[in-house]
């Protein structure tokens, strides 16, 4: 699933016609049309780095379930998960950045070029938390996902790499359709597809109710979800309008001690008896204008209202309530031109306004009390410009080179201690550089160098103190903090060596320039701190449509901070190795696939002084089968967990692990009707 230089449609491209590298683990149609579809990516192979594809075809042979995130979970080195508490956010974990409790930061995902990472979020947790549930299998139409912060269009959060989600079109490659289906734990879901042309306009609406009690006692889920997108062709742009509207409710069964499972405790157990609880609301309407081809004008113009309270429980009578109210708009625009087969340029700008309230409260007994964490009026402001370009300068050499510069332009009103208020104003420059080299046809060399950053969050400048009320005396504010950045060195291959096989692999080296740490109470300050080292492999083999294979590897050699405070733990928690491997076959209308998973000692730290511990190595076996009756399609789907007390959703505290524990055995079953 490794593949050298793919990018979203307005990036840089090569321009020599080549042979299509794999750029997926299988080309499964999800639609019932028999033409081969484009593998995404190909035409935009201009980077020197480690990109994964996957397509539509590919997501209908996984087991999504309730949680998006199992669209990622073949790509290779990459843990994504939501943790199991409600629609709280994606974590998205690779190269040993987003450790645990960032929901996916680090790493800068977008939707149809909307940034969906939300800064200084409380709602969700950390910074920079990317909430996809808004999104259903139906919508997608590809993912790419690049690791490292080799591009320049992606610009906050863009540490360990980016994410690029497009989302379906109507018309004739996408079948209508209507499903139910029923899953353990009480999960059901129903969903729609309606698919047309209108003359010169496609049309796609989804629309998706989804349910669930939830493996643990007081754990549930209630979720809504609609989309609908116009898509036209005028000339040489593809334009289109799409609107998403998105409710949930949900409880979270919380986290439970490892030693009290290992001594018996009631895996379905919630923390201290109380569940947690929280709701979510987002509407978006998105405008968007792409070329038909590789050169031409891009634009992209959203508005956002986003909402979300999530309630950690604390002790048997204590919630922290957590939440959002947000007005996000912003747009981006910009231009690739190409000179022939010699060079290709791509150049932009893109903003972003985000205004609303961040706040964390305490409840006791469910009701709100006077006390605060924090409490927060946000005007975050930022731009950024980008360029990239590609030269080949031989037949078989190829260089990149990139930069962007972002500027921040925050007020920020702070109503816990008002004297802690204070405007903000940061940038940060990144460049990238690197090059392709294709000493035969069937393999191709790179490396890169590449700076990405992420920005310090609305607490780190104006710091909100210990518990307490509104309008409290004191406060603190450190405005002359600096973006967090990184500086990224891969190298890699990607090879054919022979019909049907193709072997990717990569190595990389990530320093943090200046790594934002809390140095004493409500100070901040820059710190380069922080050393990341491993290296990916990835195989896979495929016989025509009939039989695929793949196996990857993912090892973390080094993830630590590299001056670590008295007494604290080095190593950050990620998994030090992930295996991933799978098969799938098809005949007739018969499709069987299945998938396993491997994490394995993924550090945390408990006791003072610090006493390093790993997590239970994690095991998933995924299968699923689908079958085809005229227009009707019969699937199953089964995900089984067979180690106890092991999980993917666990954090290290001073008195130990704590896990959110996960069902031995999932069961789905859904019939799928194509009209």
């Amino acid at each position: 699933m490794l593949a050298a230089g793919a990018l979203h449609g307005a990036a840089l491209a090569a321009e020599e016609p080549v042979e299509p590298a794999p750029t997926q683990v299988v080309e499964i149609r999800a639609s019932r049309d028999e033409e081969s579809r484009t593998v995404p990516g190909v035409a935009a192979r201009g980077l020197p780095g480690t990109v994964t594809a996957v397509t539509a075809d590919d997501i209908a042979t996984l087991v999504v379930g309730r949680d998006i995130s199992n669209v990622f979970q073949r790509i290779p080195g990459v843990v994504a998960n939501n943790i199991d508490q409600g629609d709280t956010g994606n974590g998205f974990r690779m190269r040993g950045f987003a450790t645990q409790g960032t929901h996916g930061a680090d790493t800068a995902i977008s939707i149809d070029g909307v940034p969906q990472n939300i800064p200084s979020s409380q709602g969700g947790a950390g910074h920079g938390p990317a909430f996809l549930e808004w999104m259903t299998a139906d919508m997608i139409a590809t993912i790419e996902v690049i690791k490292g912060p080799v591009s320049a269009l992606y610009g906050d959060q863009n540490r360990a790499g980016s994410v690029d989600i497009a989302t379906r079109e109507g018309g004739a490659g996408t079948p209508s359709s209507a499903a139910l289906t029923l899953a353990s734990h009480g999960g059901r879901r129903a969903s729609l597809t309606l698919s047309g042309e209108h003359g010169a306009v496609r049309s796609l609406l989804v629309a998706d109710r989804y349910r669930s009690d939830g493996f643990r006692h007081g754990a549930r889920t209630d979720r809504k979800n609609l989309f609908w997108k116009l898509s036209t062709t005028i000339g040489d742009g593809i334009y289109s309008l799409r609107a998403s509207w998105y409710r949930a409710d949900y409880a979270g069964a919380g986290y439970l001690p490892l030693p009290a499972l290992e001594a018996g405790l009631d895996p379905h157990a919630t923390q201290f008896g109380l569940p947690g609880f929280g709701d979510a609301r987002r509407t978006t309407l998105v405008f968007n204008r792409q070329p038909t081809g590789t050169a031409g004008w891009f634009a992209t113009a959203y508005v956002e209202d986003f909402e979300r309270s999530r309630a950690i429980a604390t002790s048997a009578t204590q919630h922290t309530f957590g939440y959002d109210d947000r007005t996000i708009r912003g747009g981006r625009l910009g231009n690739t031109w190409a000179f022939g087969e010699t060079a290709v340029l791509t150049a932009g700008v893109d903003t972003r306004a985000d205004k609303g309230v961040a706040l964390r409260r305490q409840y006791q007994f469910h009701r709100p009390t006077p006390n605060y964490v924090n409490n927060q009026d946000l005007d975050l402001l930022t731009w950024g410009a980008f360029a990239q370009a590609q030269v080949r300068v031989a037949p078989a050499l190829k260089l990149h080179a990139g930069a962007r510069y972002d500027r921040f332009d925050y007020d920020l009103a702070n109503r816990k201690l008002p004297a802690a208020s204070t405007g903000y104003r940061g940038s940060a420059f990144t460049p990238k550089a690197g090059a392709i080299w294709t000493p035969l046809p069937q393999l191709e060399l790179f490396a890169n160098v590449a700076q990405g950053f992420r920005s310090p969050a609305a607490e780190q400048i104006s710091a909100s103190g210990s518990l307490g009320p509104l309008g409290a005396p004191g406060g603190r504010s450190n405005t002359a903090i600096d973006p967090s950045k990184v500086r990224s060195h891969d190298v890699g291959i990607n090879a054919r060596p022979a019909a049907g096989w193709s072997v990717a692999a990569a190595a990389y080296t990530i320093k943090n320039d200046d790594e934002i740490v809390n140095t004493a109470p409500d100070v901040f300050l820059p710190s380069g701190r922080t050393t990341r080292k491993g290296y990916e492999f990835d195989v896979q083999y495929q016989a025509g449509r009939r039989l695929a294979a793949w196996l990857s590897y993912g090892r973390i050699l080094r993830a630590q901070l590299d001056n670590p405070a008295p007494g604290a733990g080095a190593l950050l928690s990620v998994p030090a190795h992930t295996w991933k491997a799978g098969a799938l076959y098809r005949r007739d209308k018969l499709m069987l696939s299945g998938d396993v998973y491997v994490s394995a000692r993924n550090p945390y730290y408990m006791g003072t002084p610090a006493v390093r511990r790993d997590m239970p190595t994690y095991v998933r076996y995924s299968l699923k089968s689908s079958y085809d009756l005229g227009a009707l399609q019969a699937s199953l789907g089964v995900v089984v967990q067979p180690h106890e007390f092991a999980s993917d959703i666990a954090y290290g505290t001073t008195t130990g692990l704590l896990v959110s524990t996960v069902p031995r055995t999932q069961v789905e079953g859904s019939l799928r009707y194509f009209f």
